[in-house]
């Protein structure tokens, strides 16, 4: 067996012991977790140093804290995320017991990304150790240091067997890719992700994929600019572009180009300083391929701001493109660089016919001061996020889903949505043996009164609301009245009619089936008028 089938058949192993599933070992896991990064957070932050430049202060501020964040919400609402959900009833389940019951999946593959590298793999981790779940654990070998902390560390805090961490390059995920997996959770690009899909469908295993695409900016004519640009630029140029929602190009106006210029480049100066280069804040592309691959989109742009660069180091200065066409080369592809496009529009309906022309992206961005702007360009695109007048500050609420749609990728995570992403949601009847007398509509033989009965509780009763709840009970007692009216016909034959003892059970017996009958008609009657 190669490494990676061991560590697969070990977690599944692991996972059929059902130690993954109670609550209390869920969550002992998760608090090892978060030690794991207030015990070894220089391991952690001196490895994506080496990797991306990033200080300490912002490897905390765009990685750990998040997780920690998380962490502590799953904690805090794992037992009400994992109880049964009561769900609404029709007629004929009034009295039985019907909730939705989250359960596990099995085993997991998380194939983490470079660029927020304990982000996009941790935070799948903790939702599949949260719904109960095995997880193999790929971090990206593009962050050479940061995914061997992973393998070194992980062990040591959660349970060796039931999250194996597997490093390595293409031959590696393509081996575990081969292997049947519960679910798949991806993050990175679109073309490895029709990869995953379709080594997925093999095993109908279900995925969810965290890709990217181009994510628009919007600048309307009314707005604050000043402000607007700021936003931009600390969207854009965070990590040194490389974020799967940073902002890839600019729509405005002709006449606002020059002045959204000067004013990422005053955001630029105040944020990197004259020289970028040298602040601790601005960090480096990831290697030199990539290097290489954004330089080449300058082929046939003008820049307006930046550009300089220096391969040996992976440094590629904030840059702004000015009088971008829509064929240029920089404008067919997702950047994931510090290059930014700005491409001129008539203004509002031009902005949005052009986003629409292209891929549904990850993020869709619209600075204005406008409601009816913002709500039009909401409205009449799609994208897997949208926010106004700011940028990424989407990803940090747990309370909304984090996931693309179309092109930019399926599925969604954070909070609550990680756990039921990776949770099988079981929807669960459970009946007593009596009240038969109910199920007499759906039993052979069919007739047009039972198929009209069928027709009330199937189409009619579900928006009644309370008052239709009402209905249901009365129905209930002219059921429970006829099956009355019936059972004690029968029993009165049964009972000797010359017995004095029985005469008085016989009078009790014939008084309730009156009563019975005299509801059947009081019930009844108004309730036919209020069907109608």
């Amino acid at each position: 067996m190669s490494r990676e089938q061991q560590a697969v058949a070990r977690a599944r192993k692991a996972f059929n012991t059902g130690r993954s599933k109670p609550l209390e070992y869920r969550i002992i896991q998760l608090k090892n977790l978060k030690r794991m990064f207030y015990e070894k957070q220089k391991m952690i932050s001196d490895a994506i140093k080496k990797d991306l430049n990033k200080s300490v202060e912002v490897t905390q501020l765009h990685e750990t804290l998040g997780i920690e964040s998380e962490i502590d919400l799953t904690i805090r609402k794992l037992k009400d995320w994992a109880a049964p959900r009561p769900v609404e009833k029709n007629l004929l389940t009034m009295s039985d017991t019907v909730y939705v019951h989250p359960e596990p999946l099995g085993v997991v593959l998380i194939i983490g990304a470079w660029n927020y590298p304990w982000a996009v793999t941790v935070g799948p981790l903790i939702g599949a150790i949260a719904a109960g779940n095995a997880a193999v654990v790929k971090p990206s070998e593009v962050c050479v240091h940061t995914a061997k902390v992973m393998e070194d560390l992980l062990p040591i805090y959660i349970d060796k067997e039931l999250y194996p961490v597997v490093t390595g390059g293409v031959p590696e995920t393509q081996e575990l890719l081969r292997q049947r997996f519960d679910h798949i959770f991806y993050t990175g690009n679109s073309m490895v992700g029709k990869l995953i899909m379709e080594a997925a469908a093999k095993n109908l295993t279900p995925v969810t994929l965290e890709l990217g695409g181009k994510s628009p900016c919007y600048i309307d004519k009314n707005c604050d600019i000043t402000i607007a640009c700021r936003r931009t630029a600390w969207g854009k140029y965070t990590n040194c572009g490389q974020t799967c929602i940073a902002p890839d190009y600019i729509l405005c106006e002709p006449s606002m180009q020059d002045r959204i210029i000067e004013e990422i480049k005053k955001a630029l100066k105040e944020f990197y300083t004259d020289n970028p280069k040298t602040c601790a804040d601005y960090g480096r592309i990831i290697n030199q391929r990539h290097f290489k691959r954004i330089i080449n989109m300058l082929d046939d742009c003008t820049i307006a701001a930046g550009g300089e660069n220096d391969e040996a180091n992976c440094y590629i200065a904030p840059t702004l493109l000015r009088d971008v066409k829509p064929e240029a080369k920089v404008m067919q592809e997702e950047i994931f660089g510090p290059l930014l496009p700005i491409i001129t529009v008539s203004g509002v309906d031009e902005a949005i016919e052009f986003i629409n022309k292209g891929e549904k992206p990850l993020a869709l961005y619209v600075f204005s001061s406008d409601n009816k702007v913002i709500d039009r360009i909401r409205d009449e695109t799609s994208s897997g996020g949208f926010v106004a007048n700011d940028c990424l500050v989407h990803y940090s609420i747990s309370s909304l889903p984090f996931g693309g749609v179309g092109n930019s990728g399926m599925g969604c995570y954070h909070g609550k949505y990680s756990f039921d992403q990776l949770s099988h949601l079981r929807g669960c009847l459970i009946k007593k043996l009596n009240m038969e007398g109910v199920n007499n509509v759906r039993y052979p033989p069919h007739t047009p009164k039972k198929l009209s009965w069928a027709r009330f509780i199937l189409l009619k009763s579900s928006s009644l609301g309370w008052i239709g709840r009402m209905a249901m009970l009365a129905i209930l007692v002219v059921v429970a009245a006829v099956a009355l009216q019936v059972q004690g016909e029968i029993l009165l034959n049964y009972l000797p009619s010359t017995s004095a003892e029985t005469l008085p059970i016989k009078r009790q017996l014939l008084f309730f089936l009156s009563l019975a009958i005299n509801h059947i008609i009081l019930i009844k009657r108004p309730l036919r008028i209020f069907l109608k």
